[in-house]
């Protein structure tokens, strides 16, 4: 083959290999230009740019929509959620109530160290960003649209937008509305509210929402009493509490936590918020084991009642209380709160058979309630509301539908010193004065006839006996006849003066009214009988101490009022209520431990018994009330633990001495100033015997309100005995005593612990 056709084959071939439809088919020259085809046409450097700056613009113009149509929320439902904590006298949290374990704090209360531990391990950046991390969210919300997982990367301020506007469901619509919202709160917000917020917002574990709640759940302290070291464990297991909560974490779970809480200092450290040497000295902080919410076992939900209702009478609403919020610190001691507890048990309901109704019905009726108050302050130290919520719904303590009975006898001596009321025959009425206390006797001078019979039947006095005589031994037929002297609208007036309350079937204008027959509470009578020990000004029992809220504004009153009796009626009182301790119906709570004065009181048919009594220190009411436990309707206690007739001077004073001895042992007890006591005029030595189908009996008289040594003397002036005369006087109608020797004592007036008699009297 030649050269020429050599070349022609070459060309033949070339021609064979050239795409179909290419230019210079017939003459076999290329132009050097390719057509592109399919998508790849479309694919150059300017529609691609134009593609992303297109993309971007409608990014910017959607999030510039979005920011104008997405409004910053109200907080979500649960957001603001609280629960209440009730705290003992000393700061020891009591009890916590409400739907979620939350208390929320100022920036204020968290310390400086805690919040930057958080603000190192989660935002660095916090103080300086505007409230979002752009990359984060684009990582997250890849990750939620892939299904990759949650999404994550949120800033401090995300993450409480998320907490305290939205939802925690993990879908995109959500992290955007996060976003905006991130940006309009960055905005309006200051940086620190916003870090209280999120520490006061977000769930730690162990049923804890927010920082206050979380350092009482692991380390048992309110959150301002944290340590780095602390803080620094809080804000590591926040990322996942059930995984992390050392005290159920397996071995991974632990080393993951130390992993961030060793984080959490390295990075304050690189933030130069922590020195490295300080840094090279702290160790993890071992939390507490978990502990059950305080709840309202026991006592601790009738202190809360308590608590509320004394709120509510200074205008906090039941509504506002239960919105939650609050941190009320009561007045309660804890060492006497147990003391008295102690006593109820001890003294009474270990001797109650609650399970054989058979043999022991009355057992079943008993209900006991108790309010002891500090002498001088007013505070409610110590209250017994009754056995459990459980099993009694309302607090015994503050119940007023029983009669206070012969308790009520002092307002009546205090109503006649405070007025100066006379005798029927025109004699000043004190301590000193002569009463006849025949049993039955019909009260003079009163439009509503009235014959009370005294305890058992019994005729007190020869029949004239003193108005200290007749305290001491709780005398009726004498109080009766009082009351008509003093006008029972002017011993109303007083009782209300210290701080009873009117009640409907409050018998104003009759003689009755002496034997306490109108309604009354614990509480009441204790203030009652402060007001005696405090020289006349008036004590308000107050269970309250302080009571906080970010939203509302609270101030206790002040328990010590006015002065409501002259220091000289208060305190002559006081003296008569002494010899009531000393040689009277009250001798059950004699100590050598402490100077007492006090007053039984047991109202008709046994229904209810009481003692009220005070020393220097403490004022202790300590009541029992017979109540049917299916109709509820009022019955006996006659037969209380398995007994005769329970009195104030039975159960209620053994419990009253038994706590008493407890709440002031270890401190030095003091003596009442009776300085400007009165007890009026000794009378003659001498007193007529009077004739009585009744027993007569003659009580041992005390008028000094000293403890006795031998027979006092009636004139409660030298304690001296007065030796008694071998020829007494005959009778004589004339109601002025004879001068000559009194006839010495023929029966001790004092009843015993348990009277076998079921219908005994008003005592």
């Amino acid at each position: 083959m030649g050269r020429a056709e050599a070349r022609r084959a070459q060309q033949q071939r070339g021609a064979r290999k050239a795409p179909r439809g290419s230019e210079g088919k017939s003459t076999g020259k290329s132009t050097g230009k390719k057509k592109r085809s399919g998508i790849r046409r479309f694919l150059n450097w300017k529609t691609i740019l134009g593609t992303v700056l297109g993309g971007l613009l409608l990014l910017v113009l959607g999030a510039v929509v979005l920011y104008f149509l997405v409004d910053k929320p109200d907080p979500n439902k649960n957001a603001t959620l609280q629960s209440n904590t009730y705290k003992y006298s000393d700061g020891s949290v009591m009890a916590r109530t409400g739907a979620m374990n939350r208390e929320i704090l100022p920036i204020d209360k968290i310390p400086e160290d805690v919040r930057t531990a958080f603000i190192a391990i989660e935002n660095k950046s916090f103080y300086k960003d505007s409230g979002v991390d752009v990359m984060g969210v684009a990582r997250g919300l890849f990750n939620t649209v892939t299904g990759r997982g949650k999404a994550g990367g949120s800033t401090i301020t995300q993450q409480y937008v998320k907490n305290y506007y939205l939802t925690q469901d993990q879908s995109a619509t959500r992290k955007l509305r996060e976003l905006v919202i991130s940006i309009k709160v960055d905005q309006s917000t200051d940086k620190n509210e916003i870090l209280a917020g999120y520490l006061n917002t977000n769930f730690y574990g162990r049923n804890a929402y927010g920082i206050q709640a979380a350092a009482q759940a692991y380390y048992g302290v309110d959150a301002d009493k944290l340590t780095l070291e602390q803080g620094a464990y809080l804000a590591a297991v926040i990322q996942a509490p059930s995984q992390y909560d050392w005290a159920t974490a397996g071995p991974n779970g632990k080393r993951l936590v130390m992993i961030r809480f060793n984080a959490v200092l390295d990075n304050m450290v690189e933030m130069g918020k922590l020195d490295q040497a300080k840094r090279a000295t702290l160790k993890f902080q071992e939390p507490i084991k978990p502990k059950p919410l305080p709840g309202m076992d026991g006592q601790k939900g009738y202190l809360v009642q308590a608590a509320k209702k004394e709120l509510g009478k200074q205008g906090i609403k039941d509504a506002d209380i239960t919105a939650g919020g609050w941190t009320i610190t009561l007045n309660v001691d804890k060492k006497k709160q147990a003391a008295l507890e102690k006593a109820v048990q001890d003294e009474l309901e270990s001797k109650l058979d609650r399970k054989d109704t058979k043999e022991r019905p009355q057992d079943q009726s008993v209900q006991a309630g108790a309010t002891s108050v500090d002498a001088k302050t007013g505070a409610i130290v110590a209250m017994y509301g009754g056995v459990g919520l459980t099993e009694k719904a309302e607090s015994n303590a503050l119940r007023t539908d029983y009669q206070p009975g012969s308790t009520f006898k002092p307002v009546v001596l205090a109503t006649a010193l405070e007025t100066g009321a006379k005798t029927q025959d025109g004699r000043p009425i004190t301590p000193n004065a002569l009463y006849d206390g025949t049993s039955k006797r019909p009260v003079v001078g009163s439009a509503t006839a009235f014959a009370p019979q005294n305890q058992d039947d019994i005729n007190y006095g020869d029949p004239m006996l003193t108005v200290q005589e007749a305290t001491n031994s709780s005398v009726n037929s004498v109080y009766a006849q009082m009351i008509v002297d003093a006008k029972p609208e002017k011993v109303k007036e007083t009782a209300l003066a210290l701080g009873m309350t009117d009640r409907d079937g409050w018998p104003a204008d009759r003689p009755a009214m002496s034997l306490g027959t109108m309604s009354a509470n614990t509480v009441e009578m204790a203030g009652v009988y402060a007001t005696f020990g405090s020289h006349g000004k008036k004590v308000t029992p107050t269970i309250v101490k302080k009571a906080e809220h970010a939203d509302a504004a609270f101030k206790p009153v002040n328990p010590i009022g006015a002065q409501v009796l002259t220091s000289e009626t208060a305190d002559t009182v006081t003296k008569v209520l002494t010899g009531v301790v000393e040689d009277g119906s009250g001798k059950a709570v004699r100590s050598s431990a402490y100077e007492a004065a006090g007053k039984t009181g047991t109202t008709e048919s046994n229904v209810a018994a009481w003692f009220t009594g005070y020393t220097p220190e403490l004022v202790t009411v300590v009541a029992m009330f017979g109540e049917d436990p299916n109709t509820h309707n009022q019955v006996t206690l006659t037969g209380t633990a398995g007994k005769g007739r329970a009195g104030g001077s039975s159960f209620p004073a053994q419990i009253w001495q038994a706590y008493t001895l407890a709440a002031l042992k270890g401190q030095t007890t003091g003596q009442f100033d009776l300085s400007d006591a009165e007890m009026g005029t000794p009378p003659a030595p001498t007193r007529s015997p009077s004739p009585s189908s009744s027993q007569a009996i003659t009580p041992t008289p005390s008028t000094s309100g000293t403890r006795p040594t031998g027979t006092p003397d009636p004139s409660g002036s030298s304690g001296k005995p007065t030796p008694p005369t071998k020829n007494p006087t005959p009778p004589t109608k004339n109601p002025t005593p004879p001068t000559k020797d009194p006839t010495p004592p023929t029966k001790d007036p004092t009843p015993p612990l348990f009277p076998p008699n079921p219908n005994a009297q008003q005592r």
